[in-house]
Order: structure tokens, then sequence, then C-alpha cells
């Protein structure tokens, strides 16, 4: 089997709904990774693929592909698979590689909320079954694993503090492909008082007895993520550095009412599959669109949070949705070469419907 390699990620910065990005179209968002990731090798690529979410409809990659002016060999297909197409983009590339279909592929994300033609989310589930909002599943995620406000509260400070962190030394900018004056998340151009605001919230999506808050959640964003995945033989011939190998995935099913839990069923199987135990794994991403969703998947997983998501993540930067399992793999490429004696990284997701896809990586270097 061929071995499928991350030699090169970049995300773009994230925006607010109706914020900074706001006149960008998905296409937009994604031309310039597309430009970026494929220089020097734009007539090698075999495809580009990226997910996307609440854009206008038909294939947003290949539209991408014209717009970032590659050639017009590269197809381009688009992917939903609700929050989970980001990383749903690279499992796929990665599989292709492995399976000798191809050797130079670009997948990611790309979403805009500000441009989105959709006034309503699309159903989750079934009305037999039912269908929450997400938010209201975040609460249903608490409740079954007895997660309370204040655990909430707690880790979506940490969230706070390690984003401000990085960003204050410049990690982010790293991960950032500068376009435009857009260099830098809207969120984090802003002081918060976090602690204020956590305490100050009253629950969105329960009333009564609720325990997420607008603070203690993500919110809507706009922003696009992508990597550059090779074969390895190919990368090392033409004297590109692999960086994470991929190594593995799984992708699971839960029951609708819990799509924050479902990370927790993938990284068990996948896990199981590959013979390791959690603390074998050195840096693991699990996307914060609720705080429920992490403690609860920490908790049943036994992750410290010593090395889950270690410079933050959506709760402080935002969800651009199609983009965000892709952006958990960028950061996960930077970091990974930042740190010493890393061998398996790890990153996961759940989305709506009781979706877990999860990605598991060596480290190449």
């Amino acid at each position: 089997m061929k071995h499928a390699v991350i030699v090169e990620a970049k995300r773009t910065a994230i925006g607010k709904k109706d914020g900074i990005l706001r006149t960008l179209h998905p296409h937009e968002l994604a031309a310039p990774l597309l430009k970026y990731l494929a220089h020097g090798i734009e007539d090698k690529i075999d495809d580009v693929i990226l997910g996307n979410v609440v854009g206008p409809g038909g294939n947003v990659a290949r539209l991408s592909v014209l717009e970032a002016g590659l050639p017009l060999s590269v197809p381009g297909m688009t992917l939903d698979r609700q929050c989970s197409s980001g990383i749903e983009s690279i499992r796929l590339a990665c599989h292709f590689v492995q399976a000798g279909a191809g050797k130079f592929y670009i997948a990611g994300g790309v979403e805009s909320a500000s441009t989105s033609p959709y006034p309503s989310r699309a159903k989750f589930s079934t009305v037999r079954i039912g269908d929450p909002d997400m938010g209201v599943a975040a609460e249903y995620v608490a409740q079954k694993y007895q997660i309370n406000r204040e655990r909430q509260d707690e880790y979506a400070l940490l969230s706070y503090q390690r984003s401000r962190k990085a960003y204050d030394e410049g990690i982010y900018e790293q991960e950032i492909l500068p376009f435009g004056q857009f260099t830098r998340d809207e969120e984090l151009l802003r002081e918060r008082k976090m602690e204020k605001l956590l305490k100050r919230a009253t629950p969105t999506f329960i009333k009564e007895k609720g325990t997420v808050t607008a603070a203690n959640s993500c919110g809507i964003h706009d922003g696009g993520c992508a990597v550059l995945v090779m074969e390895e033989n190919v990368a090392n011939e033409l004297g590109l550095q692999p960086v994470l190998r991929f190594k593995d995935s799984q992708v699971s099913g839960v029951h609708p009412f819990y799509p924050g839990i479902a990370p927790v069923k993938a990284i068990r199987e996948l896990l199981q599959r590959n013979d390791l135990e959690i603390d074998d794994i050195d840096l693991i991403e699990i996307n914060e669109a609720f705080s429920s969703k992490i403690v609860a998947c920490a908790q049943e997983l036994g992750i410290s949070y010593e090395k889950l998501n270690v410079h933050g993540g959506a709760l402080t930067i935002g969800h651009p949705y199609g983009a965000s399992g892709s952006i958990l793999v960028t950061r996960l490429f930077y970091e990974t070469q930042r740190r010493k004696h890393v061998k398996f990284v790890l990153a996961a997701i759940g989305s709506a419907g009781g979706i877990g896809v999860a990605l598991l990586f060596e480290v190449a270097q």
C-alpha cells in the first residue's frame, strides 16, 4: 500500500458571520488556498476535494479551481457531511493516494455563512426519530454524560486563554494564508473579558435548567482551509518534506440526539483496529462546537487536557462548518513541527445527524 502524507497546510483568517469576510463567496475564499498549495505543481494535481455545507449548491470545488486559475484539467469535487465535511475531504484524498488512484490532491473545506442563500438549516434527522438543533443536542449530551455548566465554562475559559496565548505568540500566523487585508481571525481582534461573559451568559437552547450558553458555544463563521496530500515517495523525489503520514481513519454513527459524543465511538474503533490506547496519542484535536461536547469526549475517552486542543479552537476563533475539520488537521500539521518526540496525532469531529469522523496520523519527520 502506498503512503499518503501531508506536506503543506493553510487556512484563511476566520470571520464571524456578516463580519470581515461577509462579501466573499465560498469559491473566493478557497481560491487563494488552492493557488498557494498548487504552486509549482499545478499540472500534477489529480483533484481538489472540498467540503461545504451551507453554500450556494453546485460544485464549489470546481468553481474554486477555476477561480484560482488552476489548469482546466483539474476537476474538483464538493462533498457535504455537515461539520465533518472538511475532515472527510482529507480522509478521502488520503485513501485515494493509498489505493493508487492519484498522487497529488488538495483537500479541505470552505464556508461562507454570510453569503448562504438558505434562511434555515437542512434536516439533520427524521421526524420519526426527532430532529433537534445542534444547541439542543449539546444540552442532551450534557445531561446524558452529567456535564454541568461549571465544567463547561471552565473548559471554555481554558480554550479562550489558549487561543489568546497562541495569537499573542504568533502561532496562528503560521497557519493563516494572508490575502488582501484578511490576516487575523476576527474574534481575536477584540478584547473580551471572558470570565465576566461566562458568568453573565444565560442558557440559550433549553431555558429551564439549561447549561449551554452563547459563551460556552461556538459562533457562526466564514473561512476556508486546505492541505496538500501526496504520495510519500513522490514527495521525497520532489524534495518536499512530509509532515503527517496518514495511518488510518474511522467514520461512525450514533443517535442523532447526541452528535457531540460521536467522536468517541469513531476514536475507540480507530484505536482498537490499530492496537493503540489513548495514551499512545501525543496530540488530539476535537472540534470545539460546544464545551459540553469536548468535556464529555475527554471524560469518556480519558483524554488529558494537556494534549487536547492545545492552542484552543472553535469556541474562540469560530466554526466555519465545512472548513473546521481541515482546520483541526492543519493545527496538528504545525504543532507537530514545534514539538519533539511526537509519534501519533489524531483529529476528530462530530457532526449533525450523529456522525463521528476520526483521522490517525504518524509524524513523518
